[in-house]
């Protein structure tokens, strides 16, 4: 049963009370990976291994996003400032123990490439919190998988 969340605004992502921040470096450029993040919604599913449906909702404001396992999000989109930043907040989600949730890409040239950082920040029960803490490593391995399976994807011989 899906429950709504506390709304939070982009200032979340720096005061979170669990934040778990990931970064690597790709070759593809910022722009190819905003519209990547931030207009290819639907193409999410295809280099994000735990999404299993991705979709604008509300007119591109806000997206519907499904995982494996069944976990599912109603989110709004909080920042969409090409080419540097795309964050989002979850407002509706079946997963327990949450209270707030966020997460920012922040995207800066790195000589010909772009370092992507990836910031997950969280509220919730101590079991939820705690959950994330331990599952950091995994997390840090699914981001680093999704990001290499997304400059993949946007290698100039795939474009």
């Amino acid at each position: 049963m899906a429950r709504r969340l506390r709304p939070v605004g982009p200032e979340f992502i720096d005061t979170a009370p669990l934040r778990l921040v990931f970064a690597r470096v790709v070759t593809a450029p910022p722009e190819a990976v905003f519209r990547a993040l931030a207009e290819d919604v639907p193409g999410w599913s295809e280099w994000f291994s735990a999404v299993t449906l991705a979709r604008p909702a509300e007119n591109g404001a806000g997206r519907e996003v499904r995982l494996r396992g069944g976990i599912r999000f109603r989110e709004t989109v909080l920042v969409a400032t090409a080419p540097e930043a795309y964050a989002y907040r979850v407002d509706e989600t079946n997963a327990p123990g949450v209270r707030a949730l966020a997460e920012e890409w922040r995207l800066t040239p790195d000589g010909t490439g772009t370092r992507v950082r990836w910031t997950f920040a969280a509220d919730g029960t101590a079991p939820f919190l705690l959950a994330l803490k331990l599952g950091r490593t995994g997390l840090g391995r699914t981001f680093r998988d999704a990001v290499t399976s997304l400059d993949r994807r946007l290698a100039p011989t795939n474009v």
